[in-house]
């Protein structure tokens, strides 16, 4: 009989930041969208013609879903013609570094199955 006393339990996945990390992640957008606001396009109209088969429709549907897990920010400003720009909040850049991490690590184990293929 094992009279161990059991020292960890169970570790489970970060519900909330997993299930952002694979909805961004499904999104194929989303990763174009972070490249684009990096190189200071952050107009939705500027995005649209920047990206050859990105519709305006998919690209709001994307947008929304990072804006409602706080990656980005929507500034409206009050002029005419309206003016909307987009922008990477402080949590935003803290997540981007993180797929930024995971591309890493893609990047490395294709490297390493190409030496073991060799």
């Amino acid at each position: 009989m094992n009279t161990k006393e059991k020292l960890f339990s169970r570790k489970s996945a970060p519900e909330r930041s997993a299930r952002m990390v694979e909805t961004i992640i499904g999104c194929k957008w989303s990763l174009t969208v972070y490249h684009l606001l990096n190189n200071d396009i952050n107009r939705p109209g500027e995005m649209v013609r920047s990206v050859e088969g990105l519709s305006t429709k998919v690209l709001n549907a994307c947008l929304k879903k990072n804006i409602d897990f706080g990656i980005l920010n929507r500034t409206t400003f009050n002029e005419v013609p309206p003016r909307v720009e987009y922008n990477v909040t402080p949590f935003g850049t803290k997540f981007i570094n993180v797929l930024e991490g995971l591309e890493q690590l893609q990047q490395d184990i294709n490297m390493e199955n190409e030496q073991l293929t060799r």
